[in-house]
């Protein structure tokens, strides 16, 4: 009999990637968002990509009825949990929001999970958990520490979910640390859709190549790097998909809780991934270098060893197939607005 997934987040970026996994896996999926980061006809996307109809419910994490009432209307078997606030600097501005959304968000589903008998949850978690180190890649066990509100309550989520468990043997985790998800999926109905200026790098020089900006900002070009720019963890949206999917699939057949980094085991510069996206939309990209960012590092990615370790869980595709599937979804995309 195929297990429910309930998937909160599930019409977000890397939300709606893991469904096309975990349909494709065999998984019967619920997704509960309230899109607030999201594009509504997400679903409608869904279903022509996997050629089933979608169960969505529009609902906030914040709301405990009204996820006590999803688990009512579905037999839920267990939780792969995305819903949360994920920007780094506006976590800064309204830190209680973010604190709100993302830790009284999961105490609700936590509680709710309880009383309904689920004892099983994948946990979208965060790199950004760990302190400033120099030692690359970045294994599980290094010091864990934050730098910014958004990765407090990644933290903090981690340790109220090792905390539950700790209180009672039924509960399984998978806890899933990763740094910059990119690309989108290979059909281009989803995709990366920052409705402001990026953070990140990737959609940031997407959106030069379309013309929504007019140069990228290289933020120094004299760190002690192959080519002087700043080196970076990238991993492509449905490798990340597909790892939830393997964390998933190991506690559904009884394995132990686990937490985990997610990633390639490389870093790729700034200029890698502006030559890569370069080929990939068929021109130069223009930037220019200014002075470095007060506290960025020269290089900053994990060790995914104990994830091949645990789950069997290996990126399959590089920064090329990032580049090319991001400028397949944003080209698209920006050839539809302007129909």
């Amino acid at each position: 009999m195929r297990k429910t997934i309930l998937l909160t987040g599930g019409a977000g970026y890397i939300g709606s990637h893991t469904y096309v996994a975990l349909v494709q896996a065999g998984y019967e999926v619920v997704i509960l968002d309230n899109f607030s980061n999201a594009r509504a006809d997400v679903p409608d996307r869904l279903e022509v990509i996997t050629g089933a109809p979608v169960t969505v419910h529009r609902a906030d994490v914040l709301d405990k009825q009204a996820v006590a009432a999803v688990f009512a209307a579905h037999k839920i078997d267990a939780v792969v949990h995305f819903a949360a606030r994920k920007a780094v600097g506006e976590s800064q501005t309204i830190p209680l929001e973010y604190i709100e959304t993302n830790c009284t968000g999961l105490v609700n589903l936590l509680m709710t999970m309880r009383d309904a008998g689920v004892f099983r949850i994948v946990f979208s978690s965060s790199a950004t958990v760990y302190a400033e180190t120099e030692d690359w890649p970045i294994p599980e066990e290094a010091e864990l520490g934050y730098a910014s509100t958004y990765a407090l309550t990644k933290l903090m989520g981690e340790q109220i979910i090792r905390q539950v468990a700790g209180s009672d043997a039924r509960w399984r985790h998978g806890i899933l640390r990763y740094f910059n998800p990119a690309g989108a999926h290979e059909s281009a109905l989803i995709g990366e859709d920052p409705r402001d200026i990026p953070n990140n790098l990737m959609p940031y020089i997407a959106k030069v190549a379309v013309g929504e900006l007019p140069t990228l900002n290289v933020f120094g070009d004299d760190y002690p790097t192959p080519d002087g720019t700043g080196v970076r963890d990238y991993i492509h949206v449905m490798d990340l998909a597909e790892g939830h999917v393997k964390s998933l699939d190991a506690l559904m057949a009884g394995a132990e809780s686990h937490i985990v980094n997610l990633g390639t085991g490389k870093g790729y510069s700034v200029l890698d991934m502006l030559a890569s996206y370069s080929k990939a939309c068929g021109r130069d990209l223009p930037y220019r270098v200014t002075e470095r960012r007060a506290g960025d590092l020269a290089c900053y990615f994990g060790d995914p060893a104990k994830a091949k370790a645990l789950l069997g869980f290996q990126a399959r595709r590089d920064l090329d197939d990032m580049c090319r599937s991001s400028w397949a979804w944003i080209s698209r995309r920006s050839n539809m607005r302007g129909a």
